[in-house]
């Protein structure tokens, strides 16, 4: 193996990043190295890309391998570990958690208290190799393409959003179809919803969430959501929101159109303080509010797993682009532009012998 790698890092801030050569990341006896495959982009990636506000005050260790996304093929396992093999084709729980902290020994290790993020607190996926705890791995069928199997992560943010409470024969608004927020329209529809409404502004996302089958899209610049939503249900509201915007005013109009003794399970991150009327959206409608972060480790995994072997998924029509590492910044400017889903940068593209 050779000791240098390509990586495309974080180097300082300001807007962009770099694609470096750095050593190849050493084991300890807990990790795993995994030659990366596939990494896809993530919105928290266009942040930091874009070096906003929130990477200002986030990033801490420049410089810094970006990327959390991935699928690859482990080469390398440390002396301790056991259920992972060389060979074997994997994805990452990007969220690297302590396992002493009261949550995690409760079972709640997606709120652990000392949480590390890959791309984020330490060196992430966009390279040809990354190291990580054997206890993050998740072994993939080989038959599934890596650009697939690489939007795993993401993917069990969406089904931990919807599946925080039942859907089956429900309706269910997605407010903000983004990336995750299409993959939750996806999981919604697989899931057995009766029906499934898309909220954006963006006409592309909002045609391509029609055509994996969401059964209304409102566009909230040129509609009141609000008013729609009453009339698509009879003035009842959704049993079911999804807010995947952190817009200010869609998570208010949230409220306004949830049912009395709904759910608004609530994944997107507003960028500033958010004033609800507590007493008239929540109190007196009865509603469960729902706090989303990462995914339920490893419970919300095994449901990924389920609904891809299912072949409910749209999968091929949600991962719309996928380019080579050297494209990164055609990529980036494409999320910046929202004119795609899932965009996938492949790495590595021989086959480990």
């Amino acid at each position: 193996m050779q000791e240098t790698m390509i990586s495309l890092s974080k180097l300082k801030p300001g807007k962009g990043m770099e694609l470096v050569h750095k050593p190849i990341p050493s084991i300890e006896d807990h990790e795993i190295l995994i030659q990366v495959k596939a990494a896809s982009i993530c919105g928290t990636d266009v942040h930091i890309y874009t070096w906003d506000a929130w990477a200002a005050g986030r990033i801490k260790n420049l410089p810094q391998t970006m990327g959390h996304e991935l699928a690859g093929i482990v080469v390398k396992v440390g002396s301790r570990v056991k259920r992972i093999k060389v060979g074997d084709h994997v994805s990452c729980e990007t969220h690297i958690v302590c396992g002493e902290c009261e949550f995690c020994r409760t079972g709640q290790g997606h709120i652990c208290v000392n949480t590390q993020v890959l791309g984020v607190d330490r060196d992430g996926a966009f390279a040809e190799y990354i190291a990580v705890p054997a206890d993050n791995a998740w072994v993939n069928d080989k038959s599934v393409p890596f650009e697939y199997s690489s939007i795993q992560e993401p993917l069990g943010n969406a089904v931990h959003t919807v599946l925080s409470g039942p859907v089956v024969g429900k309706s269910v608004a997605i407010v903000g179809v983004g990336p995750i927020g299409m993959l939750a329209v996806d999981v919604a529809k697989a899931a057995g919803a009766r029906v499934v409404y898309a909220i954006d502004i963006n006409d592309y996302r909002l045609n391509l969430a029609r055509s994996i089958g969401a059964d209304a899209s409102i566009h909230s610049l040129n509609e009141d959501v609000v008013q729609r939503i009453m009339e698509l249900t009879n003035g009842l509201g959704v049993d079911v929101v999804c807010e995947m915007s952190g817009n200010a005013k869609a998570l208010n109009q949230a409220f306004e159109f949830v049912k009395l003794g709904g759910r608004v399970s609530i994944l997107g991150v507003p960028t500033k303080t958010v004033e609800i009327d507590v007493a008239k959206h929540i109190v007196f409608k009865g509603i469960q509010i729902h706090g989303i972060t990462g995914r339920r480790m490893y419970d919300t995994w095994y449901q990924v797993k389920g609904l891809i072997e299912s072949g409910k998924l749209h999968l091929k029509e949600l991962v719309t682009h996928v380019l080579p590492y050297s494209k990164y910044e055609e990529a980036f400017e494409l999320m910046e532009s929202g004119q795609c889903g899932k965009i996938v940068l492949m790495f590595n593209q021989e086959e480990v012998k």
